[in-house]
This record gives structure tokens, C-alpha cells and sequence, in this order.
């Protein structure tokens, strides 16, 4: 059985820590193997830290950071810290069922294994939130289609286009090798998809368990951050990120003309300057894009790789072919 390293980027979650935090404490200390629990904490103006030194004292490397950054910054510090053979993502807003790990041990026998997720289901019911992914291409736009599963899953392995930040085991050598998380995507939304399309892309599998189950508050850890206006207009500036660093050539010319006149334009004329004002952010940051494109493309050239979105999407419909997928 493998060590883990249990990230937990927090951030005004004194609240979520007291609801599902003692729960999965005693779930992650029953393993039977060597345990690590990393906290970092994104600057909180609440009293998490003094919390969780009060409650677990020294059982938890704690982690303060002086300014606030976002997701993808605050869980690179953990993973940084991580010393063991796994790495388990877990938000505060999150409670795991008793046998989730068990049911993931498995797919790291695989050498190709990048992580593995399970089931999310609602607090306080059992309607599926998140689940597999196939990915598909409308125009240039690369969209994480339906949630599905297996039937018969006990028997079969099932892809998944990423993994989600919530409830992600992966294996902590390939985590550090490519870098975690991009942090231009701060402060939240898209992180985990970009990470896992660079895992994808460098010949790594991710997958998703259905008998591995979580609940999970949706959006607790979000509720306090900025207005829904300022929200969308992240989430479509990071859209616009992802797409720029894993399109190439006339793909990446296409998807620009298509943005332009499917996002930018539309939100100027009905007044919804959000996506315009996204695209206008991602244009800001394109020098930072060519340094990060050109990276990860000197690594894929370590790697021998040259898998692009399509053969990733094309990989995963190989993988689901002849299975029955139940379609949520």
C-alpha cells in the first residue's frame, strides 16, 4: 500500500473544517499506511489556522501564506511539501465515504497512471455533481461533454478527460514533474482540467472510479470570493488560457475567429461585457503564455510526445469502445 500526502488549500473555512473536516481525519488515518496531512492556508481572515491547532495540534503540517492567490498557487505549496508515493487533493468542502482510497489503490499498478477520482454526490442527497468526462470539439471549443459511467464498472477501467481538484489522487512523481498546477489561473476554475490535458498529452492516464464516492457542498469554498459577474468572467478568461496553450497552428487561428465571433462580439451587443472583457485579460497575458506553450512543449519533446486534444479525445472513445456507457 502506497503513502499519501493529503493537500487541503483552505481559505475562510473554519465553517466547512468544524462540518466534515473530523470525518475525514479518521478516514485518512485508518489507511494503515504512512500518512502526511498538509493544510495550506490562503491567507484566511477567519480563525481556521487557530482552529485546526487547537483540534489536531501536531498531527497537521500547517502552511500560512501572507497574501491571498487563489487555488492553483495555495495547493502548489502543498504539493511542494508532499513526501509520499501519492497525492490526495482534497477541499474543505468535501466528505469522503468510508473505502474511498481502497477502491483507487489499483490503478496505480498501472505505470501510466497520472490519478484517479471518484464519485461526487450532493451533501444531502445521492444526485450525481461530478463524474467521467469525454471530451468533445464544437468548432475549435474543446467541451467536457456529459458526466458518465461504466456499467459493470468493477471490471473495467474508465478514462476520463480530467480530474477533478476537489478529490484527486495522483501519483506524486508525475504531479512534481509537471509542474502542479498553472498558476496564471488564479484564483479558481479550469486549473484542473489544464493540469490534466498536460498529463494526457504527455502519454499519462486519468481515470475515474464509481464505486469511490464523496460528498461533497457545492461551491462552499467560493461563495465568498468576488460577484457572480467577476466569477464568469474568470471562468471564460481561463477557458480562453486553456484553449491557447494546448491549440496549435491553423486549430489555434480557427478558435480565435470563432471566440471573436461566438463570445466577444455577442457580449458587446447585449451588454454582457463579461466574455469581452475575459478576452481582453487573456490578450494582457499573452507573453506569459508563450513562455508557458514553450515549456511544455520542450517537455513533451523530453517525453518523445506528440499527443495533441484530438488523440486525447480520440484515446478515450478507443478506451470506452465496446462498454456500456450509462450517459448522466
Amino acid at each position: 500500500m502506497r503513502s499519501i500526502s493529503v493537500v487541503i488549500p483552505n481559505y475562510n473555512g473554519k465553517h466547512l473544517f468544524e462540518k466534515y473536516f473530523e470525518n475525514n481525519y479518521k478516514i485518512i488515518n485508518e489507511l494503515g499506511t504512512n500518512v502526511q496531512i498538509i493544510v495550506v492556508d490562503d491567507a484566511s481572515t477567519d480563525d481556521s489556522v487557530a482552529y485546526l491547532e487547537k483540534q489536531y495540534g501536531s498531527n497537521l503540517t500547517i502552511i500560512r501564506k501572507e497574501q491571498n492567490s487563489g487555488f492553483a498557487h495555495t495547493c502548489n505549496l502543498g504539493i511542494q511539501h508532499a513526501s509520499n508515493d501519492l497525492i490526495f487533493l482534497l477541499n474543505t468542502d468535501v466528505t469522503l465515504e468510508e473505502g474511498y482510497f481502497e477502491k483507487l489503490y489499483k490503478y496505480f499498478e498501472l505505470e501510466d497512471t497520472f490519478g484517479v477520482m471518484g464519485r461526487i454526490i450532493g451533501m444531502k442527497d445521492d444526485n450525481i455533481l461530478d463524474a467521467a468526462r469525454s471530451p468533445r470539439i464544437l468548432g475549435r471549443k474543446i467541451k467536457p461533454n456529459n458526466f458518465f459511467y461504466l456499467k459493470d464498472s468493477d471490471d473495467s477501467l474508465t478514462p476520463t478527460f480530467y480530474l477533478s481538484g476537489a478529490i484527486a489522487l495522483m501519483d506524486t512523481k508525475k504531479l512534481k514533474e509537471i509542474d502542479g498546477f498553472n498558476e496564471m489561473f488564479n484564483p479558481y476554475y479550469g486549473e484542473d482540467q489544464e493540469m490534466s490535458i498536460r498529463a494526457w498529452r504527455l502519454g499519462w492516464k486519468c481515470y475515474y472510479e464509481h464505486n469511490a464516492v464523496c460528498r461533497h457542498e457545492v461551491s462552499a469554498t467560493t461563495k465568498g470570493h468576488k460577484n457572480h459577474y467577476s466569477i464568469k468572467r474568470i471562468y471564460f478568461r481561463n477557458r480562453y488560457y486553456m484553449h491557447h496553450l494546448h491549440l496549435q497552428g491553423a486549430d489555434l487561428k480557427f478558435y480565435h475567429a470563432q471566440v471573436i465571433l461566438s463570445d466577444v462580439l455577442p457580449s458587446i451587443l447585449t451588454l454582457q461585457f463579461y466574455k469581452a472583457q475575459a478576452y481582453v485579460d487573456f490578450l494582457k497575458n499573452m507573453s506569459e503564455l508563450k513562455v508557458k506553450k514553450t515549456a511544455f512543449k520542450k517537455q513533451m519533446s523530453t517525453y518523445k510526445s506528440t499527443i495533441g486534444i484530438t488523440d486525447i479525445i480520440e484515446n478515450i472513445r478507443i478506451m470506452l469502445k465496446y462498454k456500456q456507457v450509462i450517459k448522466l
